[in-house]
């Protein structure tokens, strides 16, 4: 099955991808997902090499959110909120039907298949099995119980074994949290014949890529002509959105992992959802040009003190380069709905009691920027050079901040401490599996001492777990503790020592490890999780798949 190109000729920039099995990673991370007939292998890029945005399904996605919708994901008690779409009710209800059809029934065991999971239980009971583990992972944010289950299928095979693509060190740190769903869901995927329902309703969600495609390609097209980008693609980086209505209504996750972006979209019909892929899509646009000036970027670094107390997540308080981009994107953002000038000035101003601390200046200036014929590919650095650090950081300071900021949609691999040049390809070498690459990056960033010597250490170590050397691994990850003052690094070092000594069937020294992650100071959930996690029981690697 091709690629069906939009029918408005003015907006090549969309393409419609064929219904897929999963969202196929290559090298080690997520990429494009295998044509409808490849069954898992991955698909020919070709076709929609000249589109910026790719809309897509994945029986993966739909297989993961199948299962978790089984467990009350999504439902207010027992119901469907107001705005559910017909079809996930539909499926819902289908799927329902066939968990209470097998309650007493014993499935035939006469002809087991050695490549799948155990089927002598009963799917009714089962899946109150499987609930179970979702429920004891439940964060107490909904919006992440969720988000940390597309994490690990954005790196996972699909069906019907549902293997992580990576060892769990590699593994996003809220899909590592939840990475002992992959048995189970690969399980009720037999049970259930999810691959039955998904081929069943393959139309339907067509139809979603169909209605997604018209108001995402204006969207991209708009972009394009206000930043003055050019219309084709970019060569070796994707950004694919998935369609995915059995997921939490409304929801948008963002990722991104390496070069590429993607967005698992619950369709609600409500048209700020083509907003929020908006803005991922400005992450994607923006993001390679702060990388290409980050020299200059971190000259403002300093504003990084006044913005300690904001309400916005913890990263852009770490990371000059991720709080200067989403202060121009919204920016773009407001410039371009084209509301009255006192609406712009109030939501600038609620960009900045946020923490935004530069919206106000990007937004002056693009206002020369629209009537320049320059694109922003062409004026970026003149933008960033042209901040005076200190004027911002007085005006800053006489911003009250607010209680509260509205959730950052993309995360993934991006949000580190900011890196210079040498730390982040070879963050980019390990993320993709070459660990030699990645060592020989970080020793050289190691040896100039020009770059952040516990990063170094970090991914040094790291990359020793990779290689299963465990007594250097050890030794990084202590020497990573000595030098850094960064929380995440501090924390995730205790982390992963604790792992090693429970390796080593050293439980007293694991659990102080665990107990010095927890007081580590970094509050993101992912690592309260994992620290809780190694606390409550002894790590223990994930089980080698069973061969196929």
């Amino acid at each position: 099955m091709g690629i069906l190109c939009l029918a408005l000729a003015a907006i090549p920039m969309v393409a419609q991808k064929p219904v897929a099995g999963t969202p196929a990673p290559a090298a080690k991370s997520p990429a494009k997902s295998p044509s409808a007939s490849s069954s898992g292998s991955p698909g020919s890029a070709s076709a929609a090499s000249n589109s910026k945005v790719n809309l897509d399904t994945s029986e993966t996605l739909f297989s993961f959110a199948a299962a978790l919708s089984a467990c009350g994901l999504g439902q207010a008690g027992s119901q469907e909120p107001e705005a559910t779409d017909p079809l996930r009710a539909k499926i819902r209800a289908e799927l329902q039907q066939t968990i209470e059809a097998s309650e007493g029934a014993r499935p035939d065991a006469s002809k087991p298949d050695p490549s799948l999971a155990d089927t002598s239980q009963p799917l009714a009971e089962f899946t109150n099995s499987m609930c179970q583990f979702y429920h004891d992972h439940q964060t107490g944010d909904s919006g992440r119980d969720y988000a940390q289950y597309v994490s690990l299928a954005l790196f996972t095979e699909g069906p019907p074994t549902f293997k992580a693509k990576m060892r769990e060190a590699e593994l996003p740190p809220d899909a590592v949290y939840v990475s002992g769903f992959l048995p189970l869901v690969a399980e009720f995927y037999q049970k259930a014949r999810l691959h039955s329902l998904w081929l069943k309703h393959r139309n339907d969600y067509n139809a979603l890529v169909e209605h997604y495609t018209d108001p995402v390609g204006k969207m991209v097209f708009n972009t394009d002509i206000y930043l003055k980008l050019a219309l084709s693609g970019y060569l070796g980086r994707e950004f694919i959105v998935y369609l995915e209505p059995m997921g939490a209504l409304g929801q948008a996750n963002a990722r991104n992992y390496g070069d590429n972006y993607y967005v698992v979209l619950t369709p609600s019909g409500d048209a700020r959802q083509v907003e929020q892929i908006r803005h991922t899509y400005l992450h994607y646009v923006l993001d390679p040009m702060a990388m290409k000036h980050n020299s200059a970027i971190q000259k403002l670094a300093p504003l990084l003190e006044v913005v300690k107390t904001a309400p916005m997540d913890e990263s852009f308080k770490g990371d000059i380069t991720l709080l200067l981009t989403e202060s121009l994107i919204r920016a773009i953002e407001i410039r371009t709905r084209k509301a009255p000038g006192d609406e712009q000035k109030a939501a600038v101003l609620a960009s900045m009691q946020e923490g935004y601390i530069l919206t106000e200046y990007f937004s002056d200036a693009l206002v020369g920027f629209e009537k320049d014929p320059a694109g922003l590919q062409s004026v970026y650095g003149e933008m960033v050079l042209a901040i005076d650090g200190s004027k911002e950081a007085r005006h800053a300071a006489s911003i009250q901040f607010a209680a509260q900021a509205s959730p950052e949609l993309v995360v993934g691999k991006r949000r580190q401490p900011s890196l210079q040049p040498t730390l982040r390809l070879a963050e980019q070498k390990l993320s993709s599996g070459d660990i030699s690459g990645a060592q020989k990056l970080a020793q050289q960033a190691l040896d100039e001492k020009k770059e952040d010597t516990g990063y170094a250490l970090f991914i040094l170590a790291r990359a020793s777990t990779m290689s299963k050397d465990m007594d250097g691994a050890r030794s990084y990850f202590e020497r990573t503790l000595e030098v850094s003052k960064e929380q995440k690094l501090i924390a995730w070092s205790h982390i992963y020592l604790g792992r090693i000594y429970d390796l080593q069937e050293d439980r007293d020294s694991a659990v102080e490890q665990y107990k010095a992650a927890l007081n580590a100071g970094d509050p993101s959930p992912e690592v309260k999780n994992a620290a809780e996690k190694g606390l409550k029981q002894a790590y223990e690697p994930p089980k080698a798949a069973q061969p196929q």
